[in-house]
């Protein structure tokens, strides 16, 4: 009997921090999201990317210049990942500017998250998912703009 009640505190106590943990994440989640733009490192989802570009940040595609004329986010200016002199563009950009990051799928995007948090760069947000998941949930692209 006495084992059965040390199980059942001890899980009620992992749940309890878990839980509480969980309300963490979620309180500070809703503070990234308000349309304040806040200093942040962070990969977020297209409802925040969309909310976060309204903030006055500055738009970076990451995919080839072939994929952006295919289509882009309006105001989105093109630096090649794979170009030979992307690590100098990103490097020359100024680090107190706000930005948001995006690719095809999120990942040649996450790794120029990393990198320009390396360089000192203090306010990045990149799309997870990429452009893909902005057009799944409803936003568009363009091609003139």
């Amino acid at each position: 009997m006495e084992k059965k009640l040390t199980l059942a505190a001890l899980a009620f106590s992992v749940g309890f921090i878990g839980y509480a943990l969980i309300k963490t994440d979620t309180v500070s989640l809703q503070a990234h999201t308000t349309n304040e733009t806040k200093s942040m490192i962070a990969s977020v989802g297209a409802l925040d990317f969309a909310n976060e570009t309204k903030n006055n940040r500055t738009i970076i595609d990451v995919r080839t210049p072939e994929e952006y004329a295919e289509g882009h986010i309006a105001g989105a200016q093109n630096i090649d990942f794979y170009a030979g002199d992307f690590s100098d563009k990103i490097s020359q950009l100024n680090k107190n500017t706000p930005y948001a990051i995006y690719c095809r799928s999120g990942n040649r995007s996450g790794q120029t998250l990393m990198f320009m948090e390396s360089l000192g760069f203090t306010n990045v947000v990149d799309l997870q998912g990429g452009i893909g998941a902005w057009v799944s949930a409803g936003n568009t692209l363009c091609t003139n703009c």
